[in-house]
Formats: C-alpha cells, structure tokens, sequence
C-alpha cells in the first residue's frame, strides 16, 4: 500500500550547525542587558541574523534573569531561532557571578563537547545563603570543580573587581572575556566598536573590556573563598600603654587560647573599652585552671570565641556605631565606584522592636517598661513602624551619631544586665558538665553560636538555644551526651524555622 504525498525523511539541516547559541546568566544590577545589547549589536554588524530574549528569574538571588541570544551567518532565507536555552545545547555559558556558573551547570547547559563557560568569580550572597542560621555560603570550590568537568573551556575571573579597578561595571569585563576566550568568530576591534556605538562611559567601559580580555587569556585565575577583612581597633594613644597591658595579658596565655584570646580582645575592645576587654580576659583565667591540657585547652579556646561574641551583642547602640563610622562610607563609595566629582546617597532602613528601645533605658525603667504590657503597646507604636534614615545628611546622621554615644552609659541599660546574666547562666550550666564529661561541657559553650544579631534574629537565636539546652538537660547523663548535644546544635543550624531541631529533639523525647 502507498499513500500518495508521504514525506520522506530526511536528515538534520546542515545549516543548524551554523548557529551559534550563547547564553548570559545575571541578577538584578549586574547589567545583563547592556552585555546582551553589545553582543546583540556586534553580530548585527558583522552581518549576521541575530535574535536575543530574556526569561526574568522569580525573585532576587532565586534565580537569575536568563539572556539568549542566538546567531548565524545571513543567508537566503531567514532562520528560525529559538526562544530559549535547551539543556545540552549551548556554545557560550556567561554567568555573572560564581553561584550562577553553579546553576547553568545543574541545569544541563554546560557541556563538556562544546560549552565554554565564562564566569565571575566574585560572590554576591544568595537569599538562601543569608537566611541560613549558621554559615550558610555555598563552597565555590565546588563549582569550579564541576566546571572542570562540564565545561569544554573555562574563563574564571574575578570579573566584579577588574570592572570596579577601571572605574566600569562588570559587563564591560565579562564583554572582554567574551571577545578574548575566542568563542565568537569576531575580530576584537568589533567588539570595541560594539561598545563605542552604545555611547555611554565609553572609555572606562574599554578598560574594563581589556582588563577582562587579558584575564581570557589565563584561563582560570580566581580567589576562590569569601574572606573577611582583618579585624584591629583604633587606639588612642593616651590609650596606647593600657592597651598593650591587655595585649601582653592575652598573649601569655596557652598558645591555642591566646590566639583567639586576642582576636576575642579586639572585638570587645572596639565594642567598648579596654576595661571590658580586662573583664573578658578575667573570665578565661578563671577558666583555664579548670581546663585540661592534655585535651589542648580546647574549653578555655571555644570559650575565647563565645565569650567575646556574648559580651559584644548586637544592640541599637552597636548598630548605630557601625553606621556612623567613615570606614563604612568609604567601603560604599569603593564597593558603588564613586568618583570624587559624585554624590552617593546612603538610605539605612531602621525596623525597632519596643524590646529594643526598653533595652536601652537605665535597667530599672527599662525593666519596667517591659513588665508593662501598656508602656510596650506604647514604644511600639512610636518606634515600631519602619521608617528610612538618609544616614548621608546631617539630620539622620546626628541621630545616629547621638545614639552611638550612648555606649559609654551601655553598662548601666537594661539590655546589658540581661545579655550579662545570660552570659553567666550559660557559663555555669558548661561547667556543672565538666567534672563528669569534659567533651560535653565544651559542646554547652559551642552552642552559644545561635545566639546571634539583632531583633527578630536575636530572639530566634535564643529561642533556639533555650531548646538545644532543654534537650542537652533530657540527654545529659548519657555516655554519648557530647555527640547529642552536637546534634542538637547542627540540627538547629539547619533551617530558620527550626524544624529540624524539632525532629531531634523529638527522637530524644523517644528514648529519654
């Protein structure tokens, strides 16, 4: 039987082969646009067909905006280009930061027999990362592994910083990485043209594309790990004698306490004085009779850490100070590349609880204020709504200022003999385990890492901790008590509503 008209088949067109498909992966900021405009205009006027869409992510750091562009040689006829990405079928993979490289990947769109992924080592922190109780950033390591394996050829760099060293954004340099990794077939000088054609920031815009043109032509050349910035308080030189009397006091201790010991002294140091730095080391030597050598006085070390973190808490005071210092402007105007010529507006979005202003009261008021179910409707409702402070004038700058000032009246407020007998109570609760489990006693005084920021934060960390002791207390004469309370302490790092710690504490309640 033949049936008139069937089609034959026939093989795939050629002509797809010709088609190049290149992909950028970028949020909100990092100019994914203005990259796909120039790469838009660079093969329109090298004579190519060429179609560019987007695809906007959900929300900020969910997911990025997804730019696709594809291209071809014009010819006769038309071609018909898709909308979007397939997974496997890529040539160009631009993510504009580390992470984003790490989704293309899960996503299929990076390939080892063709893909050449071109990505910003650089991190800017995902929501996910933030919300994590604990140390929540993702490892970039990891994807840089990933990569060396589904990529057909990598560009790493640190593209952010290359564009903020020539005074442009990061499209700019992932622009040049583009035209220097070779995978378009198109001269360098239509690249720059590209970019002189659009007529903005022309010139800083081509140093950033050769900066990251040359960091084409390394290949893979990144830090790879988010690193804080050393940490040293400003001493007066009036100052200056008693400082290093503290200084030389903490560097007598045992070598593994020392070393935290003075970082722990900084801290509090540049939280308020040097006579809270004295009361800080007094409370390691008090320990450290009590610790054992043989175990590398890893109870006094793990309290060098806590303690510090439990005397320099978070309160509207610190806040204050930390907003109203010029190293913080400065680290802005650097981060935002503002020029001289400039003016950088810095907008603070201030949120306090009525907790907060009754911790700032002399501790007898502010006591109570808090036993007053009237006077904290009242606080709330003058200090509670959200409200924006332009810290860059003078008017929010002066009350901010003001408020800093408060620090040296900080020992006599409410909020410090709480944190004050908090402190205390979790101290003697670590040390009524020593004289039967030394390892469980050290696990008590790690567990003060819930407790951590400001207003709501502040108070889930607590909540937290207040469970991890109870569950401590169910398991406390147990040969394995340490290794539960451990458990207990990651379970509760685990999610910010605290479910997995429900479920420990619920396997607990089972056997206890």
């Amino acid at each position: 039987m033949t049936i008139q008209g069937a089609i034959t088949p026939q093989g795939p067109d050629p002509k797809m082969g010709q088609i190049i498909k290149l992909a950028v992966m970028a949020v909100g900021g990092q100019g994914g646009g203005v990259l796909t405009g120039w790469i838009e205009a660079l093969a329109r006027a090298q004579g190519f067909a060429v179609q560019a869409t987007s695809v906007a992510g959900v929300a900020q750091r969910t997911g990025a905006t997804i730019y696709y562009v594809e291209m071809a040689p014009r010819a006769e006829r038309e071609p018909v280009f898709s909308l979007a990405p397939a997974a496997g079928d890529v040539d160009v993979l631009i993510a504009a930061e580390m992470m984003e490289a790490g989704r293309a990947i899960l996503r299929g769109f990076v390939t080892p027999d063709r893909t050449t992924l071109i990505a910003s080592t650089h991190r800017a922190l995902a929501v996910s990362e933030k919300m994590e109780p604990g140390n929540g950033i993702a490892n970039p390591a990891e994807v840089v592994a990933a990569a060396e394996i589904a990529a057909q050829r990598m560009v790493f760099h640190d593209m952010e910083a290359l564009a903020l060293q020539n005074g442009s954004v990061i499209s700019a340099s992932l622009f040049g990485a583009l035209a220097g990794s070779g995978a378009l077939p198109f001269a360098r000088e239509a690249f720059e043209a590209a970019i002189r054609q659009g007529g903005k920031g022309v010139e800083a815009s081509l140093r950033a594309f050769a900066a990251g043109y040359s960091a084409a032509q390394v290949g893979v050349s990144a830090p790879l790990s988010v690193a804080e910035a050393p940490f040293a308080p400003t001493v007066p030189p009036a100052l200056l004698s008693a400082w290093e009397k503290v200084q030389s006091r903490a560097s007598a201790l045992p070598a593994p306490v020392a070393e935290m010991a003075l970082l722990g002294l900084q801290k509090l140091v540049d939280f308020q004085d040097i006579a809270c730095g004295e009361e800080y080391l007094s409370r390691l030597e008090m320990l450290l009779p009590m610790d054992d050598p043989a175990k590398g006085y890893a109870l006094t070390t793990e309290a060098a850490k806590y303690i510090a973190n439990a005397m320099a808490y978070d309160d509207v005071i610190r806040v204050a100070d930390l907003k109203t210092r010029a190293a913080r402007f400065d680290r802005i105007r650097g981060e935002m590349g503002v020029g001289a010529a400039q003016i950088m507006h810095v907008t603070e979005f201030m949120h306090p609880r009525a907790e907060e202003i009754a911790g700032m009261l002399p501790a007898k008021w502010g006591a109570r204020a808090m036993a007053g179910p009237r006077t904290m409707t009242l606080l709330n409702r003058l200090f509670a709504k959200g409200r924006r402070l332009r810290s860059d004038g003078l008017w929010a700058f002066t009350q901010l200022y003001l408020i800093a000032g408060l620090r040296r009246y900080r020992r006599g407020t409410l909020r410090h003999t709480q944190e004050q007998a908090h402190l205390e109570a979790w101290l003697q609760a670590a040390l009524s385990h020593l004289p039967l489990c030394y390892d469980l006693a050290v696990e008590v005084i790690r567990s003060r890492r819930l407790i951590k920021g400001y207003s709501d934060t502040h108070a889930r960390g607590m909540s937290k901790f207040d469970r991890v002791m109870a569950g401590i207390a169910m398991v406390a004469a147990r040969d394995d008590a340490a290794d539960w309370a451990r458990r207990l302490r990651e379970a509760a790092l685990k999610d910010e509503e605290g479910r997995a710690l429900d479920g420990a504490l619920q396997t607990i309640r089972s056997f206890a």
